[in-house]
């Protein structure tokens, strides 16, 4: 019984802070247990996705699933595993499971397709893998606030599958350290990283007029644009 109190404690926690500070939506809104998406029905993907990352769940002991599959919260469908068969990309977490160890069902949400972009590989194993590594580091000392996505605007150079998924040319990545009110941002290019990760560091602002998407709304005005304006990683060690 005690258990089962705990893990209902622990899934409440999990879901309710991670609706903080969401994105607006220009797509439909899904919300899982331990991250919420905003689904681009045109670009079969989510033009961001948004959850909690705490020191717990960098700590967490469960293994990948790899049980990829499609998305039944998507009201139009999401775009299938068959979409990328042969494609030339590979299956890229937006919010990676390397994030989402500390059970088996947040392991396997991550490996729904809602939270899935197509990525070169020489990306999703070499900087992409990187940031991430990066982002863990940081969270393993603080909890903070995710939101990532490929950028769905201006020109798409391919798409895959039945389902027309876009490629997105390149991702973002916005960190957000609630207990200071410090943010650090990336733009990358969906191809293989050949310089360090400071070299791809953006403003919030930059993001914002690329996807025409407002982030950290949830925050005082005056605080939003101070801190989406500037690039200040003074708190955010990047390089060894």
């Amino acid at each position: 019984m005690n258990r089962i109190i705990i893990f209902i404690f622990l899934l409440n926690f999990f879901y309710s802070y991670s609706q903080q500070y969401l994105p607006v939506s220009n797509s439909e809104v899904i919300n899982h247990t331990y991250y919420t998406l905003s689904y681009s029905e045109f670009h079969e993907q989510a033009e961001w996705v948004h959850y909690k990352l705490s020191p717990e769940m960098i700590n967490g002991s469960f293994k990948r699933t790899n049980n990829f599959r499609q998305d039944k919260k998507v009201s139009t469908g999401s775009a299938s595993s068959a979409d990328y068969l042969k494609s030339g990309y590979e299956r890229g977490h937006l919010a990676p499971a390397g994030d989402m160890k500390l059970s088996y069902n947040m392991m396997s949400e991550s490996f729904l397709l809602s939270n899935i972009s197509p990525q070169n590989p020489s990306f999703n194993k070499g900087g992409w893998k990187t940031l991430e590594k990066l982002v863990r580091s940081w969270a393993s000392k603080s909890s903070l606030y995710i939101t990532t996505g490929g950028i769905l605007t201006g020109s798409i150079l391919n798409k895959i599958g039945k389902n027309n998924v876009s490629v997105p040319n390149r991702f973002y990545k916005i960190i957000f350290n609630p207990n200071n009110q410090e943010v650090i941002s990336f733009i990358m290019p969906n191809s293989k990283i050949n310089k360090d990760l400071d070299y791809y560091i953006v403003t919030v602002d930059a993001i914002e007029e690329i996807t025409g998407i407002d982030f950290l709304s949830d925050l005082d005005d005056e605080i939003e644009n101070k801190i989406e304006s500037k690039i200040d990683v003074k708190n955010f060690k990047i390089n060894p």
